[in-house]
């Protein structure tokens, strides 16, 4: 009986054929023998099943039919992962080079979800994201910030312990799972400074902040208490304030010489 293999690589896919074949060639060249490829296609009628078929070879699990969204995509593809660990690389998104999988796996350290970094294009300009780059992860991280599913691998008994992505969400289920499984739950999560995937920034998750909004408010009145989601929103929203005022220096300058002058004023009517 062979030992099943480290990593399930899913690839989601709709009407998306060029970037389909980005995609599939950055994964079928990888140099790791420890992962296997899994591609869901929701029925698409623009040559991307026959990309598919070009490379099935090396493609350990297909399939073409429609399905109800992203998350409903994905969520087939971890039922039929046999990995230890999921990393799910949408069309379009693609490996940037051809032993990112077995640097990532090589001594690959005890944990329940591994990233490393990504790459996307901001204005012209390629970028490198690096999320936490290694550091404790908190509740308030997974409040204002997320995980991008692109260069993460997730232990499929995650998804086990705290359910298949949310499919009633269009945008946000993979980020609810990380609020849950890391926020609220700690999950052992490690880091690695690889530059692991492209990220492509024309999915829906980045061009429709309305949606996101919408979404995430819901999910936060779900997953946490009211009584600490009313501190959370309001120490983000001073934070965000005093993020904003540190990006220019003169503002930061005149900020905390008004508070010295405070503090001060205060020592002085104290005494007094």
């Amino acid at each position: 009986m062979s030992r099943p293999p480290k990593l399930s690589i899913i690839t989601i896919n709709y009407n998306n054929a060029q970037g389909l074949r980005k995609t599939i060639e950055s994964v079928v060249s990888q140099t790791s023998p420890e992962f296997e490829y899994l591609v869901i296609d929701g029925g698409s009628i623009d040559g991307s099943v026959d990309i598919i078929k070009k490379y099935e070879k090396s493609i350990s699990y297909w399939i073409s039919e429609k399905d109800k969204g992203i998350y409903h995509a994905m969520n087939k593809g971890i039922l039929q992962a046999k990995g230890e660990y999921c990393q799910f690389l949408n069309s379009g998104d693609y490996l940037l080079a051809n032993n990112v999988t077995e640097l990532m796996l090589e001594d690959m350290p005890e944990c329940n979800i591994l990233y490393g970094n990504k790459l996307r294009d901001f204005n012209g300009i390629s970028k490198v994201e690096k999320s936490f780059e290694g550091r404790q992860i908190t509740l308030l991280d997974m409040f204002m910030s997320t995980f991008f599913h692109s260069p993460a691998y997730i232990k499929k008994s995650l998804f086990e312990t705290y359910g298949l992505y949310d499919e009633t969400l269009k945008i946000v289920s993979d980020w609810k799972f990380y609020l849950i499984s890391i926020g609220m739950n700690n999950e052992k999560v490690a880091y690695r400074d690889i530059d692991l995937v492209w990220f492509d920034s024309n999915g829906i998750s980045t061009t429709n902040k309305d949606l996101d909004t919408i979404e995430r408010s819901r999910v936060l009145e779900e997953v946490i208490p009211r009584s600490i989601l009313l501190d959370y929103q309001q120490f983000a929203k001073d934070s965000l304030i005093i993020k904003r005022i540190k990006q220019n220096k003169l503002a930061w300058f005149i900020v905390i010489n008004l508070y010295r002058l405070l503090f001060r004023f205060d020592k002085y009517i104290i005494k007094k």
